[in-house]
C-alpha cells in the first residue's frame, strides 16, 4: 500500500503497515468520537438507561432480562465505555498531528512575515535617509530667492558705483 502524502498528516516512517486502511479507521475513530461528544448521543444515552431501569423495575418479574442490581447495564456501559475511550484518544491523536502541522505552518508563515516586514522597514528606512538627503522645493525657492536678491544688489552697487550713472 502506497503511502499518502497528505499535507495535514505528519510523516511517519519506520513503521509497519497493517492490513488495515489507517486513513479509514481514523476517520472513522473521528465520526464515532464527534458523535458521543454530542448531545445527541447523550440524549439517546439517557433515553436507553432510563427505559432500561423503568422497564426493568416497574415490568412483572418474568419480563425483566436485568434485575435490580443492573449488572447487565454496568457491563453494557462499561463495554461501551472500554471501546469509547480509545476511540476518542485515537481522534485525539490525528486533531494533535493536524493541530501540528498547522502549528509550523503558521510558524514559517510567521517567520515569512517577520522578514518581509523587516525588510520594508530598511527599504522605509533608507527612502527616509534618501529623501532627506534631496532639495526639497521649499529649500529651492529659497536659495533662488536669495540668489536672486544677490544678483539685484550686485546689479544696484553696479550702477550706484558706476560714475556716468548712465
Amino acid at each position: 500500500m502506497a503511502e499518502s502524502s497528505r499535507i495535514d498528516q505528519p510523516i511517519r516512517r519506520g513503521r509497519r503497515r497493517s492490513g488495515v486502511d489507517q486513513e479509514f479507521f481514523g476517520r472513522f475513530s473521528e465520526r464515532i468520537a464527534r458523535f458521543i461528544g454530542s448531545w445527541t448521543f447523550i440524549a439517546w444515552m439517557t433515553v436507553v438507561i432510563t427505559l432500561w431501569i423503568v422497564w426493568n423495575t416497574c415490568m412483572p418479574r418474568p419480563y425483566r432480562f436485568d434485575q435490580y442490581a443492573f449488572l447487565l447495564l454496568t457491563l453494557a456501559l462499561s463495554l461501551q465505555a472500554s471501546y469509547a475511550a480509545p476511540l476518542i484518544l485515537l481522534a485525539q491523536n490525528r486533531q494533535t498531528d493536524r493541530d501540528r502541522v498547522q502549528y509550523q505552518d503558521d510558524r514559517a508563515n510567521t517567520e515569512r512575515l517577520i522578514a518581509d516586514a523587516e525588510f520594508l522597514s530598511r527599504e522605509i528606512a533608507a527612502l527616509r535617509i534618501a529623501v532627506g538627503e534631496l532639495a526639497t522645493r521649499d529649500y529651492v525657492r529659497t536659495e533662488l530667492r536669495s540668489l536672486l536678491e544677490e544678483l539685484e544688489e550686485s546689479r544696484q552697487d553696479d550702477k550706484s558705483s558706476s560714475p556716468s550713472g548712465a
